[in-house]
């Protein structure tokens, strides 16, 4: 049915955008996806993925490219600053019996992937624009894109990220991002011998963590608490997370110190958190992603659930027959476990910056991802 949608247009060509780009032109609904930046890139070093984001990869047909590319394991391990082994985590095997429940992958090899598939799947890519004005009307909702005159969709989707622009045209009392207080070290290495898994090693006021991205490569994360949101000069960057990894007494994290160079891509982001109450969605305009629940990395699941409501936004859109339909079902199946996402990693992160329990941290992170295997 498609819900009566013939014509769509997506704001923002990141994961959930694309996701949804392409799903719903495997439907039929024509398709525009706007993305302001010409050359359509994605930065940042690697990206953790739940067995629920390889679950949608396989449903997108793309599973194959993903572990061509990125690399899969199974569960999590957590150790104490010295490498002694504090807990393992399950990851359940959400995409299939012969499918690991996570992995990794670097950022922009899963662009690539996406990208792909948006193309081949017959999207209108917009690159180098965005909308000038949204006029949301019950027979349309009519968008003018660039300097040009407005073009009637049935549906337009907000997927423009942390600082929307559609939120804010939509929602302007929407709660604004929010710093926590941690900030979160990246960088791209050789994957060393010892990491089959994610791996991450607990410190008084430190985390750091490991994950493979591909057959020979990880990428480090390391989380910082930080009082105020101060501007970090991009020269000081190696040396200042050798120092801060040379707390760690884990052979394998003094090892990395001891090589860390320019050559290992070494980038750093405050952390910043937001959750929209519902509605999410306004006439015939939807918001997904990090426009309505932006988290923090703790539960490595923002890209997750941005992935995910790209999916179930365009099942809805098939299964209803009004785009009024569509978007309450969408919006009635997404905020709960939107909310769990956020919630849960703020609550990590104030335990790591309080100095709280390391067996609350454990078990908050195994429901969690207990709760990220259900189905969605």
């Amino acid at each position: 049915m498609n819900a009566g949608i013939n014509k769509a247009v997506i704001i923002g060509g990141g994961f959930a955008g694309m996701t949804a780009a392409a799903r719903l032109a495997r439907q039929g609904v024509e398709v525009d996806l706007l993305e302001i930046d010409p050359g359509w890139r994605s930065y940042g070093a690697g990206i953790s993925l739940h067995g629920s984001t390889l679950r949608v990869l396989k449903e997108l047909g793309l599973l194959h490219r993903f572990m061509e590319e990125g690399f899969a394991s199974d569960g999590v391990q957590m150790r104490g600053p010295d490498d002694r082994i504090l807990v393992n985590l399950p990851t359940p095997r959400v995409a299939g019996p012969d499918v690991p429940g996570g992995g990794g992958i670097m950022r922009p090899a899963l662009a690539k992937i996406l990208q792909e598939e948006v193309v081949a799947a017959g999207v209108n890519v917009r690159l180098g624009t965005t909308f000038s004005t949204i006029d949301n009307r019950e027979d349309g909702v009519w968008v003018a894109i660039g300097d040009g005159s407005p073009e009637r969709y049935d549906l337009a989707i907000g997927a423009d990220g942390l600082y929307s622009r559609v939120r804010a045209i939509l929602f302007p009392e929407a709660p604004k991002p929010r710093f926590i207080g941690q900030s979160v070290w990246r960088a791209v290495l050789p994957r060393p011998a010892e990491i089959t898994t994610v791996t991450m090693w607990l410190g008084p006021k430190l985390k750091v963590g490991i994950n493979g991205v591909s057959s020979d490569k990880a990428y480090l994360f390391l989380t910082e608490d930080k009082e105020v949101n101060d501007f970090v000069a991009p020269d000081t960057f190696v040396e200042s997370l050798r120092a801060l990894l040379r707390q760690f007494p884990s052979p394998i994290i003094q090892t990395i110190a001891d090589q860390l160079s320019e050559e290992n891509h070494v980038i750093y982001r405050p952390l910043e958190q937001m959750l929209v109450p519902r509605p999410w969605r306004k006439g015939r305009v939807a918001l997904i992603g990090d426009a309505v629940h932006a988290t923090t990395p703790h539960l490595a699941a923002g890209a997750c659930i941005g992935i995910e409501d790209a999916m179930v936004l365009a099942q809805e859109v098939g299964n209803a027959a009004t785009v009024h339909e569509a978007l309450a079902a969408f919006e009635a199946r997404r905020w709960e476990r939107c909310r769990m996402v956020v919630e849960n990693s703020g609550r990590l992160a104030d335990i790591e910056i309080h100095g709280g329990s390391r067996e609350e941290h454990a078990a908050i992170m195994g429901a969690s991802m207990k709760t990220l295997a259900e189905v969605i």
